[in-house]
């Protein structure tokens, strides 16, 4: 079965999942494969992999350690064009919907789209909306633009709508790495009334609470990155709350 296939059934049956997200350039070998252990008891669903910088050789690397400690699925989570191997199972195919960089609309896909054909992994298309977290996020900063402001319910419900609209597969709000506020509790209610594919939801989930609280509100993937890089002992919490929504 295939990873998106997987995402629609957990829809279909009401089961919500619990991403972890790594950036390599944060993580070394030993912590890579303690995290990797981490969370293969918890029962994470997927490991997202990806960054808004790489400075090393890292990303080929880290998926390997993960592809050797555990045995759940990677998607790569691409913070640009480079970012592909065919290590990975699968990769969010990101078109920025929330902005107007062409660049990011439909550039970087041109670029990175016959690599993606030859690699042979899962490529999974994905309307991704950067929504205003009360500071600049490196996504924000590295895309050059704007946020969906966090207080605009219905800018963010026609965009995730247009994006269901141009075939997208998936639906993924982010307030950013080490957002100050995460999505909020009504957007998440409205967009997911407004469309029909999965939605995914990140940014600022720091307590198993507020992954719940989410999860009710309608999404159907839970994305944590920054929190656990704090503390790891929180993928055990996150994955009971997740799972129990």
């Amino acid at each position: 079965m295939s990873i998106y296939s997987s995402v629609l059934e957990k829809k279909r049956n009401s089961q919500k999942q619990f991403v972890v997200l790594i950036d390599p350039d944060k993580i070394d070998k030993k912590n890579t494969e303690k995290l990797s252990r981490i969370c293969q008891d918890a029962g994470v669903d997927f490991l997202f992999i990806g960054g808004s910088l790489l400075t090393d050789d890292s990303f080929n690397r880290c998926i390997e350690i993960l592809k050797k400690n555990s045995n759940i699925p990677v998607v790569i989570f691409p913070g640009n064009a480079m970012q592909i191997s065919s290590e990975a199972d699968a990769i969010l195919f990101l078109s920025l919907i929330s902005g107007r960089n062409a660049e990011m609309l439909i550039g970087n896909h041109i670029i990175s789209a016959p690599i993606l054909k030859k690699s042979g992994i899962e490529v999974i298309s994905t309307g991704y909306m950067i929504i205003e977290s009360g500071k600049m996020t490196s996504v924000s900063y590295m895309s050059n633009t704007m946020p969906i402001p966090f207080d605009k319910i219905d800018i963010a419900v026609c965009t995730a709508m247009a994006g269901e609209m141009l075939g997208m597969k998936l639906i993924f709000m982010d307030a950013g790495s080490g957002a100050l506020n995460p999505v909020s509790k009504r957007m998440i209610e409205n967009v997911s009334k407004a469309v029909s594919i999965p939605l995914i939801v990140g940014g600022g989930i720091n307590t198993p609470e507020k992954a719940m609280e989410n999860c009710k509100a309608g999404a159907d993937i839970i994305v944590v990155g920054n929190a656990i890089e704090k503390n790891g002992q929180l993928i055990s919490e996150m994955a009971l709350s997740i799972h129990s929504a």
